[in-house]
């Protein structure tokens, strides 16, 4: 299993924009089979502050996302929404451990 942290620093002004395109990638990416979750989380304290956490069945599926549709629009779609390049950060899981206990619910 694979969970990405992706943190995004979005140009307030275009907050709403980026969004709206982030539920529509998170939604599609939820059909994928290698997905388990994909949540969208805004910093209380600054919510042009956005992290994507992303959680793979394993890095394949990480991959395969990359290669979809839905990603390649996003990723253009918001490249100009940004205030500076995202980043991420991989993790392992530790609680639970258990794949199918990380999953969205269909």
């Amino acid at each position: 299993m694979l969970i990405v942290h992706v943190d995004v620093h979005v140009v307030p002004e275009q907050l709403e924009a980026f969004l709206a395109a982030t539920r529509a990638n998170a939604a599609a990416s939820l059909t994928e089979p290698g997905v388990l979750r994909f949540d969208v989380v805004a910093d209380l304290a600054d919510p042009a502050h956005v992290v994507l956490v992303e959680v793979y069945r394993d890095e394949a599926a990480s991959a395969a996302h990359k290669e979809t549709t839905h990603y390649a629009t996003w990723r253009d779609a918001v490249a100009s929404m940004m205030a500076a390049p995202r980043s991420s950060v991989k993790f392992a899981a530790v609680v639970p451990r258990e794949p199918d206990r990380w999953a969205t619910p269909a």
